[in-house]
């Protein structure tokens, strides 16, 4: 494929997007900051995408973007990275890299990929921070310390889960004014993106992973005061919880909840060995 004919266009939403990332980088920032963030450089995205011709997005190259967890574990980022890719309108699939860690691999349109590979570093970092502060708040305090360990990384999946839910809104949002404009832009680069991904000749597959124990506590904390976790709609849809007891100061044990299976593309080694 050609390069993508208006590089001058491409440079200014990469400028644009490194001024986003030193407002929102170098304090930490909370979910709220983060969202708007998002809707920001979204607007930017797609203001550059209608800029184009139909035969410019047809013609621009695909290109990958790789994003390091330096983990060899799962992370709660796994809760929301399709829903980036999504919102970015790429492809992304999971990998390990030399070292057996874990890495995100966005693949699609150079802008978009610059978009999706921003707000998984911003989401990255405001879980973090968000982390960082109930760490100090009187209900976590309230958990034993034995029991910190799933406070931790309770609170992280509610939150990537709360994000999750609040870019899918928002895309479907910015897909209705798009399409107003009588360019469906989404099928469009889709065609495009999912014709250049089947030219690499890459082994995916589906993984569904383990439930995970939680505590609604701590998970319903990182979703956001305002998120009510196991709502009737939702409890009948995607949980199932487990009884026991509110986690008190006397030393109780914390609430326990079981996450809904989780599914991400993930990519086979050359030899065709699946990883454990």
């Amino acid at each position: 494929m050609t390069a993508h004919p208006d590089l001058a266009a491409l440079d200014r939403l990469k400028t644009r997007i490194q001024g986003l990332r030193s407002k929102t980088m170098d304090n930490g920032c909370t979910e709220a900051e983060a969202l708007l963030a998002a809707a920001k450089v979204a607007e930017l995205l797609d203001r550059y995408d209608l800029s184009l011709t139909d035969v410019e997005i047809r013609d621009a190259e695909c290109e990958q973007r790789e994003y390091e967890t330096y983990r060899k574990k799962r992370a709660p980022l796994d809760g929301c990275i399709g829903a980036i890719a999504d919102f970015c309108d790429c492809r992304v699939w999971r990998e390990k890299n030399q070292v057996r860690e874990a890495r995100y691999v966005f693949f699609g349109l150079r802008s978009d990929i610059e978009v999706a590979h921003y707000l998984t570093e911003l989401i990255d970092n405001a879980v973090r921070s968000e982390l960082g502060r109930y760490k100090i708040s009187a209900g976590y305090r309230r958990f034993r310390h034995q029991d910190r360990h799933m406070a931790n990384s309770s609170f992280a999946l509610g939150m990537v889960a709360s994000i999750a839910d609040k870019l899918k809104a928002m895309k479907t949002e910015r897909d209705a004014v798009n399409n107003s404009t009588g360019r469906d832009l989404v099928v469009l680069k889709a065609s495009v993106v999912d014709a250049e991904l089947q030219k690499l000749g890459l082994t995916l597959r589906t993984v569904r992973r383990g439930t995970r124990m939680v505590s609604p506590t701590a998970y319903e904390a990182g979703g956001g005061r305002g998120r009510v976790v196991g709502d009737q709609s939702r409890n009948s849809r995607d949980l199932s919880f487990t009884k026991a007891m509110q986690p008190l100061a006397s030393g109780e044990r914390a609430d326990e909840m079981i996450l809904p299976i989780r599914t991400l593309w993930y990519l086979l080694p050359p030899s065709g060995v699946t990883w454990p």
